[in-house]
């Protein structure tokens, strides 16, 4: 049942199914795509639908903890699932209990998996995270022959691929130069020691900016929902932003001069005003540095007073047919863009998205 209190993210599957073509176009045919569908996909809730993704001829999915890819196992999910942080150890027995594929750096860890992979008799994939100089996780490229010497003794584990992670792919050419440099002398010496499957670097920036990193497979976040992670990014691929974020007006009502909207009395009025409440806060995700402005009936409306827990204040003065039950746009990427929010609150669309709440309602058209 539709009702008034109800905000939808309204989510186009065809802007992203397109985004991942124009993807797929831009790196060529023998680059595949592993959409990164982390923090119930950026926000977006689209992990919900993995059946989508197989629809596509996607092979392989990755997340970012154990518990989405278990998540993903749930929604019977079968094919390769890729958790792009080294788990901790007590996730061991739910790697091997749902088949899923780990990206490593801890000496120990491995140790543990192998061990406990060799009592259920499996055998688990992993792939071997290099630390390029993004200062988070991987192993420094002095340690790989001792870890070329714990994968060999390692029967229960199969090391299907190796990784980086690019810290400024978006912006430091020459630093990202340096981090493929070095990543390319470790892949060497592994590929004379392993047949691997996977060898991959790429974030959405690294896809756009340098395609002599895209190796066999490329890991596209942000990019897949329509935006950029840099606007001097938007000339080289084309990509349909997939989100519109809804919310219906609640409450109406007149404050004359001198009266005030919201905590501390952060707006008064200077006339006559129409105030439209809008029932979607901070406690959705909306963040409350927010001072922008919201579209109804195609027109700005501009926020007054400050974001509360669930719900904010607009000025409607000047939109003469603003009616209670009316939809209205946070963001339509059309008058207000995500960017612009972000903009707004000093922070990236990442951000914006991924904060969503779960009791904001997916709508996938």
């Amino acid at each position: 049942m539709d009702t008034i209190r109800q905000s939808k993210l309204i989510v186009d599957m065809n802007s992203i199914k397109q985004n991942i073509g124009e993807i797929q176009k831009y790196i060529g045919d023998n680059v595949e795509i592993m959409p990164v569908i982390k923090a119930r996909a950026y926000g977006t809730g689209i992990g919900s639908q993995p059946e989508f993704f197989t629809r596509l001829g996607i092979k392989i999915l990755a997340v970012a903890v154990v518990d989405e890819g278990i998540a993903l196992r749930n929604r019977e999910y079968e094919k390769e699932i890729f958790i792009l942080n080294q788990p901790l150890h007590h996730e061991i027995d739910m790697i091997i209990t749902y088949n899923l594929i780990v990206n490593v750096c801890e000496y120990e860890f491995i140790e543990l998996l192998n061990e406990a992979a060799k009592k259920t008799n499996q055998t688990i994939t992993v792939h071997l995270e290099i630390d390029t100089g993004m200062g988070r996780t991987g192993i420094k490229p002095e340690e790989i022959n001792k870890y070329i010497n714990l994968f060999k003794k390692s029967k229960n584990i199969k090391l299907d691929g190796i990784c980086t992670h690019f810290s400024s792919s978006d912006s430091d050419r020459e630093y990202t130069k340096k981090q493929i440099d070095i990543f390319d002398k470790v892949v060497n010496i592994m590929k004379k020691e392993f047949d691997l499957k996977y060898i991959h670097a790429c974030n959405s920036a690294g896809v756009i900016n340098h395609k002599e990193a895209h190796y066999n497979l490329v890991r596209p976040g942000i990019s897949l929902y329509g935006h950029y992670p840099n606007s001097n990014l938007k000339e080289k691929i084309k990509l349909l932003p997939a989100t519109k974020l809804e919310a219906k007006i609640s409450h109406i009502h007149d404050i004359k001069p001198g009266e005030s909207v919201s905590y501390n009395r952060s707006f008064i009025a200077k006339r006559l005003t129409k105030v439209a409440v809008i029932p979607i806060g901070y406690a959705d995700g909306i963040m409350r540095s927010y001072t922008g402005s919201i579209v109804i009936d195609n027109k700005l409306a501009k926020i007054i007073g400050v974001i509360n827990m669930d719900s904010f204040m607009v000025d409607i003065t000047d939109i003469k047919n603003a009616d209670v039950g009316d939809t209205v746009y946070l963001w339509d990427n059309e008058l207000i863009t995500l960017e612009e929010v972000a903009d707004n609150c000093n922070t990236i669309v990442y951000e914006i998205l991924s904060k969503l709440a779960p009791r904001i309602i997916k709508k996938f058209i």
